[in-house]
């Protein structure tokens, strides 16, 4: 390391970010510990997508049962929150001002992974919906089924008939309520499901346009950045030609110089000699 390499070190500080000549820092804590803790989120969802897409596959199969649709319905809310969470981060992220290079790669990064991870989590939002709903079909179905009426007794059955009936039905009745509250709570889970899926509708669309916006403006500074590297391949080209042609010009100078000496010392020769 040089003497040179060692001072800008230290006029830089021991450890901490550095200033620009514009006055801001090319390190800005703040942007570092929310696109950290953006990442963090974002490692953690991909945990509950891979739980979810375990215990979604189950859903319909021998091993359905109430605890797995609980804990479906569980992680789904819980991920739904937590996308909201991180995408309006990612919104804050992707605004940031005056952004430097590696900032942007980091916004570019998180847009990137947030949008493939929702991606994943609707996909599987919409799976747990379809099944839900085949499971409600076939519970309903099922139910009617039981409930249909027996033919009714004659009108001269006796009372004890009529109670003897009434007790054979008491218990398939408590079940029948017990299904129907079931099939409720289900269809509120899907209604809900879908309303998460809405919400995380916008807010793809609203980071889809932020990044798109962006995008845009990386364009046009790389246009402009390619304009100015054009221009400046230009200016050097003039330049050197400007260079060649003075070079050019001074060597004929010289040359002019040169004869016109050795024709002076011929006239002075001439003239001291005669």
């Amino acid at each position: 390391m040089s003497f040179d390499q060692l001072s800008s070190i230290e006029s830089g500080g021991g450890g901490g970010a550095r200033r620009q000549n514009n006055g801001s820092y090319a390190d800005d804590p703040e942007f570092s510990r929310l696109s950290q803790s953006l990442m963090n989120k974002l490692f953690h969802l991909q945990g509950n997508i891979s739980k979810l897409n375990s215990d979604i596959g189950l859903l319909g199969t021998r091993r359905d049962n109430p605890r797995l649709r609980e804990r479906v319905h569980a992680t789904i809310e819980e991920s739904t929150e937590q996308f909201k969470e991180v995408g309006e981060g990612i919104k804050k992220i992707q605004t940031w001002e005056d952004a430097t290079p590696t900032q942007k790669y980091s916004q570019q990064k998180l847009s990137r992974e947030f949008k493939a991870a929702l991606g994943e989590f609707q996909s599987l939002q919409r799976t747990a919906i379809e099944k839900q709903r085949a499971s409600v079909t076939a519970a309903k179905a099922a139910l009617d089924h039981e409930t249909e009426g027996a033919p009714s007794s004659p009108a001269g059955d006796q009372l004890q008939q009529l109670q003897q009936q009434e007790q054979v039905h008491l218990a398939p009745q408590d079940e029948v309520d017990f299904q129907e509250a079931l099939i409720t709570e289900r269809e509120e889970e899907i209604r809900q499901i879908e309303e998460g899926v809405g919400d995380l509708n916008v807010l793809f669309q609203q980071v889809a346009q932020i990044v798109s916006e962006q995008g845009e403006q990386l364009q046009t500074i790389e246009s402009n950045a390619v304009n100015v590297r054009d221009d400046t391949r230009g200016a050097d080209y003039e330049l050197r030609s400007a260079a060649r042609y003075q070079k050019n010009a001074r060597s004929k100078a010289c040359c002019l110089l040169l004869i016109l000496a050795v024709i002076m010392a011929i006239v002075l020769l001439a003239v001291f000699l005669g």
